[in-house]
């Protein structure tokens, strides 16, 4: 529970700080942006009660459990640490005066960053937070790898379906995303498909080689069918509401399936 929780503010906090600072005329087309400038108040506040409460987990796990991250393997400090760093540079890092490493700026692989911290959050986190919480070392293998590129293209995907709704905004900020830098349909057939199905191949990959029942497998594949029609369905412009609803909810239907595949399936 206390990880869940961890993460579920993580999230928010992290999410949160893009738009903590934006006006009204730099993105007065985007509903959601001239939200946060009408609640900046209740942003801020909300802000430092999450970072808070964040903080005191945080502290939390290191006093109950330092013994077990003093016995981590290199390999799996790697894996601790390498997630966190990406997300840091994500929105930038001063390094000089005059150099600023900023991975959102690279248009064509924002969403590959952004789906590579969240796959380490939902998939190789959980594994080494239970091996804090009972001492068991949990062999990371291929299968966890095959595992792992199954989420990390499903978000990739999603946050490629995103910057469909800001391609206004992209082109004129110069940003090199995909549909800027292709267009809408060859994003669409050309990029999304494809690493939807190379998403799904992963994780048939995963499931075969681990004996999952078939039930399960289908269910599991569920949301790859939804991720299709929706990313065949960006063909119309939409309202940000669609996206948010929409591919958010996608998320929503990936985890609703996973639980329902493990609890109804013996």
């Amino acid at each position: 529970m206390v990880y869940y929780l961890l993460v579920f503010l993580s999230t928010i906090i992290y999410y949160t700080y893009a738009y903590k600072t934006d006006t009204v005329s730099t993105r007065y087309s985007n509903q959601r942006s001239i939200w946060y400038v009408q609640h900046r108040k209740l942003i801020a506040y909300t802000q430092n009660l999450f970072t808070l409460t964040t903080a005191i987990i945080f502290f939390y796990i290191l006093a109950n459990y330092y013994k077990s991250l003093l016995n981590f393997s290199l390999f799996n400090w790697s894996l601790l640490l390498v997630f966190p760093i990406v997300a840091v540079l994500y929105y930038g890092v001063v390094l000089s005066p005059n150099f600023k490493l900023n991975l959102r700026n690279q248009g064509w692989l924002k969403p590959f960053f952004i789906g590579f911290v969240w796959s380490g959050a939902v998939t190789i986190y959980p594994v080494l937070y239970h091996q804090l919480e009972t001492g068991i070392t949990y062999n990371i293998t291929w299968l966890t790898g095959w595992f792992f590129l199954k989420n990390w293209m499903f978000i990739t995907v999603l946050c490629i379906m995103f910057d469909i709704k800001d391609y206004a905004a992209d082109h004129n900020h110069q940003l090199k995303t995909f549909v800027v830098r292709v267009g809408l349909r060859k994003t669409i057939f050309s990029i999304i498909m494809p690493l939807t199905f190379l998403g799904l191949a992963s994780f048939l990959v995963f499931a075969f080689s681990s004996h999952l029942p078939t039930l399960r497998v289908l269910m599991n594949t569920i949301p790859f069918i939804l991720l299709l029609l929706v990313a065949y369905s960006m063909h119309q412009r939409r309202p940000i509401i669609y996206y948010l609803a929409i591919i958010d909810g996608l998320m929503i239907a990936k985890a609703i399936c996973g639980i329902l595949g493990v609890v109804l399936v013996e």
